[in-house]
């Protein structure tokens, strides 16, 4: 494969990043055009409150290959990473962060590798000097917890960025549900997958939308969504008090008959109920875990719903609107002027 006959497609979700998209464009344009000449960086609007959407709107004027996908509101990073994966043309597609912590000078590997026949090839953090300390092992629990629970495992250390032929994207599109964990789907792909290693480096600027709550529900999401076994242990759970249960009454029936009768202790019973009570509430709130997601999934909403389109042509949106038809809502007109050359801006 020659270097200018292939399409390559960069995803990037955004949200209140105006300061971050400059530097993020003057990093990656060298690279991709160094690359091959026909790329696309396909931005994708999370419902940002800032100047974000009118950065890229101005770096459109200097640069064409710039796509604007602007959400109606905030659907999170996943579901706007989806959005951006299902608007990406190019042969290959890679999800990155805008704010440099996914280096721009991995892609040529990234791309090397794919030309070498691998379907996905993943980035792998080697070291991740600027993560906390409670952040690196809290994920290197996660890591090993999910693929201990999971019939399909995660490469620990790797997030979004990596690279994804077209057929494994026209295969994700076929992953319909609205709780989505992109990395365990990423996995469920299968393909021919190679890695590349690279240090994470300092955001470029802005700080990171992840707090600790969010970080705590996508790992549930992850979990819940690839595994059954928090809800299969409570059988074996049950089963184990139940067993004790009858232990301990034969112990009643057989000292009451040796002994005669006593006061049984009130601390015992505490114990007992305490223990007992509490296991009942545990056992019922990861139910109401996996209860929760089975009622956002049969409700069946969008997954997400766009705005505006720029830089995109007119025949690629009537195509995903009927391919999307069950998946996101996509405004029937776009609400810039289109020009003359078929996209709408």
């Amino acid at each position: 494969m020659e270097p200018s006959d292939f399409v390559l497609s960069v995803v990037v979700p955004v949200r209140d990043e105006e300061d971050a998209v400059p530097l993020f464009l003057a990093a990656v344009l060298p690279v991709l055009r160094d690359l091959t000449p026909s790329f696309e960086i396909v931005f994708v609007d999370d419902g940002s409150t800032d100047g974000t959407a009118r950065v890229i709107e101005a770096a459109r004027a200097t640069e064409p290959r710039l796509r604007l996908l602007s959400l109606s509101r905030n659907f999170g990073k996943e579901a706007a990473l989806t959005a951006g994966l299902h608007f990406a043309t190019g042969d290959a597609a890679i999800p990155m962060d805008v704010d440099l912590q996914d280096p721009p000078e991995v892609i040529p590997e990234l791309v090397e590798q794919w030309r070498a026949g691998f379907d996905i090839v993943y980035a792998r953090r080697r070291s991740r000097p600027t993560d906390t300390t409670l952040k690196r092992v809290s994920a290197g629990h996660f890591y090993a917890l999910f693929n201990r629970l999971s019939d399909i495992p995660i490469p620990s250390n790797v997030g979004d960025f990596r690279l994804m032929d077209r057929r494994v994207l026209d295969a994700l599109q076929q992953f319909p549900e609205r709780n989505r964990f992109m990395k365990g789907l990423f996995a469920a792909l299968g393909f021919r997958q190679g890695e590349v290693l690279y240090d994470r480096p300092e955001r470029s600027a802005g700080k990171s939308k992840f707090r600790f709550w969010r970080l705590w529900n996508f790992a549930l999401d992850g979990i819940t969504s690839f595994s059954s076994m928090p809800l299969r242990v409570w059988s074996y759970v049950g089963a184990a008090v139940a067993l004790l249960g009858f232990l301990y009454g034969g112990f009643i029936v057989v000292h009451t008959l040796v002994y005669g009768r006593d006061t049984p202790g009130f601390a015992t019973i505490a114990v007992l109920v305490s223990v007992l009570g509490g296991l009942q509430l545990l056992s019922i709130g990861i139910i109401g875990e996996y209860a929760s997601r089975i009622f956002v999934e049969t409700k069946n909403r969008p997954l997400y719903i766009v705005r505006d389109f720029a830089g995109f042509d007119r025949a690629l949106i009537e195509e995903k609107r009927g391919e999307l038809s069950r998946l996101a809502v996509l405004p029937r007109r776009a609400l810039r002027r289109a020009d003359q050359g078929g996209e709408d801006r």
